[in-house]
């Protein structure tokens, strides 16, 4: 009996894990999903660890629930790709036994940089005005901060690698991985997409602090990474033997999954963490010393831009200030219905209410703290709601601006996906805010919808990603912008967010550096 091709695709989520069957049309056809009790554990405030075996044994029992309900749809499975959460790494001893729990991407801590660059090093980062950005990075590295607060963790790491890589050797029992899936603080030349050669004396590698030797082995993206092990088999309740391909990071097959698989679209992601991404050929950086990522489309790179506490200060808000029973401060679906219904009747701008989101730093912007502007008797805890949805929205519309502007050209659109995206009113904001059609395709899941179109074209069913996606990604509504909106964004935008920055950097460092001072960082 001859079987429809399916890939079997993997998400690790920051707050659950979902495995599903897509066919060659984009149709979800089977979904799992198992949430994580908690998340996350924190032993001081804004800690963020996790066993990488607990999100494994999460895995277990979606895959097990999957293949139990779907026993005649496994024979057409030809493949399985996964996807996975960034900038996440695993200490694992020479038997490959986790040494300790991984620290988390959206984890605060911050090495003291203890560990000093050779002196032309910091010469050279000097001239060319990257030394603050340098800093920030080797203080954002967790391999630094073991090596000064957990010395003898550091010494049992035989390797130090992706959590996605831990995941893949527990499929396969092989420590393989793409270069998509080191996105975050590892040497890695992005733009050769192979680790550096000797990062220990590498001018940009020696900043991570990680040897060669650490490493795992990289293969590009579509590339066969090996088979579920008969161990594996029996945890998972997969077939042994089944295939698993190279697909990518979460962002990048969100990316995919929305359908751009060139610059002329963009996609914008709504989460926990907020991006914008679109793919090119080129390797073109940001801005300086901020890389183009590898893509999970071989040999192409994505330009991203982050906000990393971005919709995840939509559930602060609405815990801290919107009497909001939230537990987790971890955001997934963006519903509070009643405040969704205030966005549109709160005129654009918030009555002169402003915010820049910046309860994270970034890599263009290292010292950094969030700032709410333009209170008067007249703001309600609505327009501040409204202020968050419209700053993360500036923010982002800042780096597509600097994108049209490196790529020499204009979007045609933007994709959206994301807990925000399920929410018409954060949409029509967004179209509002950015003056462009904000597009839905026919799943909230892109980033499972991504890796399952990388799995096709892995496998052979398609043979280049425009074919895929134009058979497996299915436009399901647009938000376009009014024109009277937007022009008062527009006015906002460039009179007044865009110059906050620059006025208030030395006051966002002197207070970002008083925190850490005040914490013992």
């Amino acid at each position: 009996m001859k079987h429809t091709p399916l890939i079997l695709t993997i998400d690790f989520g920051t707050q659950s894990v979902r495995t599903s069957l897509f066919d060659q049309t984009g149709q979800c056809l089977a979904s799992e999903k198992e949430e994580y009790d908690p998340p996350y554990f924190s032993s001081k405030p804004g800690y963020a660890e996790q066993s990488p075996d607990y999100y494994y044994q999460c895995l277990c029992h979606c895959t097990k629930r999957l293949s139990e309900k779907n026993v005649e749809l496994l024979p057409g499975v030809v493949g399985i790709t996964m996807t996975c959460f960034r900038d996440t790494a695993v200490l694992l001893d020479k038997d490959c036994n986790i040494v300790r729990p991984a620290i988390l991407w959206l984890d605060q801590r911050y090495a003291h940089n203890k560990r000093k660059l050779p002196w032309h090093s910091r010469f050279l980062f000097s001239f060319v005005h990257m030394t603050e950005t340098v800093n920030m990075n080797m203080r954002r590295t967790m391999a630094n901060w073991y090596q000064e607060n957990e010395p003898e963790s550091w010494e049992k790491a035989d390797k130090y690698v992706a959590i996605s890589t831990y995941f893949l050797y527990r499929l396969t029992g092989q420590l393989i991985d793409t270069p998509s899936d080191y996105t975050g603080h590892y040497p890695l030349n992005y733009r050769k997409q192979q680790f550096y050669k000797k990062p220990e004396t590498n001018l940009k590698g020696q900043i991570f602090g990680i040897r060669k030797d650490q490493l795992c082995e990289l293969r590009p993206a579509g590339s066969k990474l090996g088979e579920i092990s008969l161990k594996a088999a029996e945890e998972t309740g997969l077939p042994s033997g089944l295939a698993v391909y190279a697909a990518g990071s979460d962002k990048s097959c969100e990316t995919l999954g929305s359908g751009v698989c060139d610059s002329s679209l963009a996609s914008l992601s709504y989460g926990t963490a907020c991006s914008l991404e679109t793919i090119t050929k080129k390797y073109i950086e940001p801005y300086p010393f901020l890389p183009c990522y590898p893509s999970v489309q071989n040999g192409y790179f994505n330009l991203d831009l982050q906000v990393y506490r971005g919709y995840w200060t939509i559930n602060w808000f609405l815990k801290e200030f919107g009497a909001m029973n939230i537990n987790d401060m971890v955001i997934e679906i963006v519903d509070p219905e009643e405040y969704d219904k205030r966005l549109s009747e709160i005129a654009p701008g918030s009555d002169g209410l402003m915010l820049q989101p910046y309860w994270g730093s970034q890599l263009e912007k290292p010292c950094v703290k969030g700032s709410i502007i333009g209170f008067s008797d007249s703001t309600t805890k609505f327009h501040v709601y409204k202020a968050l949805v419209e700053g993360i929205a500036y923010e982002l519309r800042m780096g597509m601006e600097r994108f049209e502007k490196k790529l020499h050209r204009k979007f045609d659109a933007i994709r959206i996906a994301g807990g925000g995206s399920k929410s018409d009113a954060v949409c029509q904001v967004t179209a509002d805010v950015f003056g462009k059609p904000v597009v839905r395709v026919q799943t909230n899941e892109t980033s499972s919808l991504g890796a399952a179109i990388a799995g096709f074209l892995a496998v052979g069913v398609y043979h280049d990603t425009k074919t895929a996606v134009e058979n497996m990604v299915h436009v399901s509504q647009t938000f376009y912008p009014d024109k009277e909106k937007h022009a008062i964004y527009d006015e906002l935008f460039y009179g007044v967010y865009t110059k906050l920055y620059k006025r208030l950097r030395k006051t966002y460092k002197f207070l970002f550096n008083w925190t850490l001072k005040d914490r013992g960082e």
